[in-house]
């Protein structure tokens, strides 16, 4: 019985390394800027991930979900698409698993954001999709930071004409923030943390709320001194059009 005891305890350990091992890989990338170790961690991963848990896939498609965005921004569509299909496929087997709904909303809420900026003729058809599922993602789950966040999304690059309002946008993006504050344990080196304070410096930013961008980009700044994006581009480019005017 002991013995049993010992390799559960054993098999949680190794497990803990694992996942610690990939978040702290995607970390260092996210702020290196470094994109091929982010597309190396996903594929080593996508590699064991026959058999794994579903918290392991799920944990899978966070990243896969933060490249694919990297690829739409540079231009990438096919490598897009490539981890794109492969992430909704992974989405499937845990919605026909009904773990974490909420979750699952909330990556198809993004992954059809992700189609229509692929293609805008998708978005009447898309669009409402993702709105239904952000919804979702939220109903299920109300301290869901990242349903919040694809809640933001959605009104942040929606046209005014059909209700798209860059101040509910930055609600919702607090209100996420908020949420992911109460989960300590998650925002330690956690490249989603820093991926949602730089959604909210840019869109204060565009808004106009320059002291509130500046506040953000040093939060930013505070806690990782050394992430490349920020301390090379966004915040010393934001200075310079500020003190221009």
């Amino acid at each position: 019985m002991e013995r049993k005891k010992s390799l559960v305890l054993l098999l949680i350990l190794l497990h803990l390394h694992v996942y610690a091992s990939h978040k702290d890989d995607i970390y260092k990338a996210y702020i290196n800027n470094d994109m091929q170790a982010w597309k190396n961690t996903i594929d080593k991963m996508n590699l064991s991930s026959g058999n794994a848990s579903k918290e392991f896939l799920l944990e899978l498609v966070n990243y896969e979900y933060g490249y694919i965005g990297w690829c739409i921004g540079n231009k990438k569509t096919a490598e897009a698409k490539e981890y794109l299909r492969k992430a909704e496929n992974r989405l499937d087997i845990l919605e026909k698993n009904q773990y974490n709904l909420s979750m699952i909303e909330a990556y198809k809420s993004a992954f059809y954001g992700f189609r229509i900026g692929m293609n805008k003729i998708k978005a009447p058809v898309l669009g409402p999709k993702s709105i239904e599922s952000a919804k979702l993602a939220v109903r299920y789950d109300p301290n869901n930071f990242f349903g919040f966040l694809q809640m933001g999304n959605i009104f942040y690059y929606s046209p005014v004409a059909f209700g798209g309002s860059k101040s509910e946008a930055i609600e919702n993006f607090r209100r996420a923030e908020k949420l992911i504050l109460l989960q300590n344990a998650r925002i330690a080196n956690d490249w989603n943390y820093l991926s949602l304070l730089v959604t909210l410096a840019q869109a204060y930013e565009n808004t106009n709320d320059y002291e509130s961008a500046k506040n953000y980009y040093l939060k930013i700044l505070r806690i990782e001194p050394n992430f490349g994006w920020v301390k090379n581009k966004l915040y010393p480019e934001f200075l310079k059009k500020t003190q221009k005017n």
